[in-house]
């Protein structure tokens, strides 16, 4: 490899934060700032500077594994590839194509996410793919395509929120799942904006805002019903912006207007003074936003909920203007460029429908099959999961860890375990990977080449910067392999840069075209915010943001020799003009306030609420790895007010029991007046007996099919030394 430093960017969330990587004696790499990137501007939180430990041959696969005798021993990659496809091809003779399931995740590049979709669909003939990124923000995705027609997590940068005049937080500690991004709240204070957190618990994001509201979980819902109610009363909706660019405000109004102060403030818990304040700071300057992430989104109303304050920005004119509008803070590092390009049950490359004929048609062409030939809509995650052992006999699995990340786990990880078999493509043994019958060590971030897209619906390019150890293959090697061991010897390339130019055309004319993005291009502008669609007239200019612009493009870069010179710029900012639907008018759906799954009774009294701490990510497969995150947070623990604690009888560090309908965790106490007296809070980024999931509601979302990941009914137990 060059020993130019290679810019890249990080692995982990969706800010996808810029990196440069720099060659050290050793063959590794070491992380080095890049300033010119504008998201992090070279800052890094400790995931992103400890990213190549999980390079290291010490903790990562570099051979495929195989069960034999009940143990997983090394094999040969023939051996391996031939295990899987025969058990694959074996179980489709008996039970058809859709007993084979595919799993995927947001993690996986675009190139990887658009393939193992379309390996799914043509090599396998199954319907039965999707991902785990149904659990990130699905719920979000539902409610902004059902209100402006089209799902992007952030429909403007990140660069537009110091400039606007008040936000409101809603479900988001960014101060430890996004570190880097909070520079973007502080300037919105420097700014004299203001700043709205809502969360059950006062976390470290939380301190930093003008005005915090700690409702009930599971309220969210009524709680931006009542502020809308306020907003009507007291005379602060935008009617002309209303009339001109909205359609279903009499409905919504009237729904909004059923959740009069009081009621509001007996469901959540937030003050009547405190709904008044709200709606007073949100209201006072010319711009505003609201932006949810996975607080107010992993609901079995998570849909309804994200709707309401969506209906809130519309009523006070505060969408598809400059500095203003609603956007959802994506989750994972490819969260939003992974449900556009296939790998989602109900969806084809571009965000195109997977029953729209139309849809089906153009994706067909491009792949050379016949429309009739590709499976309709499949199970959504849990779904798909749950029905592991049963009507699905197989399952592959790619860039996920369920057996810690699902809800329920403890039953998720029992369907798995009676797969007839199950095979694992991994970067490392995660817990998932330990039950495979095959285990296929892959290619990761510095090894590879690739694209994401961020939270920004900013196209990204990834370089590779060394070379991967011996043993190890990439994602699209493993699906052209199999797929050629499965009689499709051709449509499933190596070149990430020629699966690329593959997807460009399959999602062009769709709602996430990329046609008019090129690996030159993310090179030289340092990202491209789609829809991109080409051609543009030679005269529009150049990058979209000239401040975005990078170093010229490197000799031996893989960007060099691709591209379409005369293309459109981009949409940094969607919906100044008109919203994606028919009439170009944004919808108001009307909702209503209605409980969670499952409320807190006699025999469960608590409410639980999970998350995530700063030096951990997701399931904790790789950043577990790492030495000095394992030391910043080496485990998990139960977040409980003190008054809960006494109630209890239990001090700092005792271990407290956390019991749901569907298990028992164990875990440290934690006490801290930052929570609900009747809410308790854990991480769930451990397995073993303190798995956060084991205790999770799958009730699921009716449109987005998201579980109830945020909260559920529990009760404490003091632990024993007998336990």
């Amino acid at each position: 490899m060059n020993s130019t430093p290679t810019p890249t960017h990080c692995p982990y969330c969706a800010l996808q934060c810029g990196m440069n990587l720099s060659p050290t004696p050793d063959g590794g790499v070491e992380v080095l700032e890049r300033a010119d990137f504008p998201v992090n501007r070279g800052a890094l939180c400790g995931k992103g500077r400890t990213a190549p430990a999980v390079l290291s041959s010490r903790v990562r696969l570099t051979s495929p594994l195989v069960r034999e005798g009940g143990a997983l021993t090394p094999a040969t990659w023939d051996e391996a590839l031939d295990r899987i496809a025969g058990a694959l091809g074996g179980i489709r003779a008996e039970h058809g194509a859709d007993a084979l399931g595919v799993f995927g995740g947001g993690g996986l590049t675009n190139e990887k996410a658009y393939t193992l979709g379309k390996f799914a669909r043509v090599a396998l003939g199954t319907s039965q793919i999707d991902y785990n990124g149904r659990f990130c923000m699905s719920s979000a995705a539902a409610a902004g395509t059902k209100a402006f027609g089209l799902d992007r997590g952030l429909p403007f940068p990140l660069e537009d929120i110091p400039k606007s005049g008040c936000v409101i937080l809603v479900g988001s500690n960014l101060a430890e799942t996004m570190p880097p991004s909070l520079r973007f709240l502080t300037e919105l204070k420097e700014n004299g904006g203001t700043l709205i957190v809502v969360d059950p618990r006062r976390t470290k994001t939380a301190e930093q805002a003008d005005l915090h509201l700690a409702p009930r979980p599971g309220t969210d819902l009524a709680l931006a019903l009542g502020l809308l109610h306020l907003v009507v009363a007291e005379g602060r909706t935008d009617e002309a912006y209303i009339a001109e660019r909205t359609t279903g405000w009499e409905d919504a109004r009237a729904a909004a207007m059923a959740h009069w102060p009081e009621y509001v403030e007996r469901i959540t818990g937030v003050s009547v003074p405190q709904l008044r304040e709200a709606v007073r700071m949100f209201c006072a300057p010319e711009t505003a936003m609201v932006l949810t992430a996975r607080g107010p989104e992993q609901q079995s109303k998570g849909t309804d909920t994200v709707g309401a304050w969506i209906n809130l920005c519309l009523a006070t004119g505060r969408a598809g203007r400059p500095y203003s509008g609603y956007g959802c803070l994506t989750g994972q590092g490819n969260g939003q460029g992974g449900r556009e390009h296939g790998q989602k049950a109900d969806q084809l490359p571009g965000y195109r429908k997977l029953d729209d004929p139309a849809a089906r048609r153009h994706v067909a062409e491009v792949w050379g099959v016949d429309p009739d030939s590709l499976p309709g809509p499949g199970r959504s995650a849990y779904e798909l999961l749950d029905a592991l052992g049963t009507d699905i006999r197989a399952l592959l699995l790619m860039g996920s860890n369920p057996v810690v990340s699902a809800p329920r786990a403890a039953h998720i990880e029992e369907r798995i375990k009676s797969l007839d078999f199950l095979a694992v493509c991994d970067v490392v043994l995660s817990e998932t990977a330990e039950l495979a019958d095959v285990v296929l060590p892959v290619t990761q971030w510095a090894e590879e080449t690739g694209t994401t897209t961020s939270l920004e619906g900013r196209v990204l390019l990834r370089r590779q910067a060394i070379t991967p150890p011996q043993g190890v293959r990439s994602d699209l090697e493993v699906m052209h392999e199999l797929a050629a061991r499965l009689g499709v010897e051709k449509g499933f390339p190596t070149d990430p840069e020629e699966v690329f130019e593959e997807l460009r055309r399959a999602s062009a004319g769709g709602p996430a075209d990329y046609s008019g993005i090129t690996y030159r291009r993310l090179a030289e502008e340092n990202g491209v915010f789609w829809p991109c669609p080409a051609p543009r007239s030679a005269d529009s200019g150049g990058p979209a943001d000239s401040e975005d612009a990078s170093p010229a493009v490197r000799p031996d870069d893989p960007a060099r020799d691709a591209g379409v010179q005369d293309a459109h710029p981009g949409t940094p900012r969607l919906f100044l003009d008109r919203f994606a639907t028919p009439d170009g008018r944004a919808r108001f759906v009307p909702v209503a306030h209605r409980a969670a799954a499952e409320e807190p009774d006699d025999e469960y009294p608590v409410l639980l609420t999970t998350g995530r701490v700063v030096a951990q990510y997701q399931s904790g497969a790789q950043t577990r790895r790492v030495d000095e995150l394992n030391a910043a947070a080496p485990g998990p623990f139960v977040e409980l007010h003190p008054r809960l604690a006494a109630r209890l009888g239990a001090a700092e560090g005792d271990p407290v029991a956390v019991v749901s309908r569907r298990g028992r965790a164990v875990a440290p106490a934690r006490i801290t007046h930052a929570i609900r007296p009747d809410t308790v809070f854990m991480p769930f980024h451990w397995p073993g007996e303190g798995r956060a999931n084991t205790l999770t509601n799958p009730a699921l979302d009716p449109t987005s099919r998201m579980p109830e990941f945020k909260t559920c009914a529990v009760r404490l137990e003091a632990v024993t030394g007998k336990d």
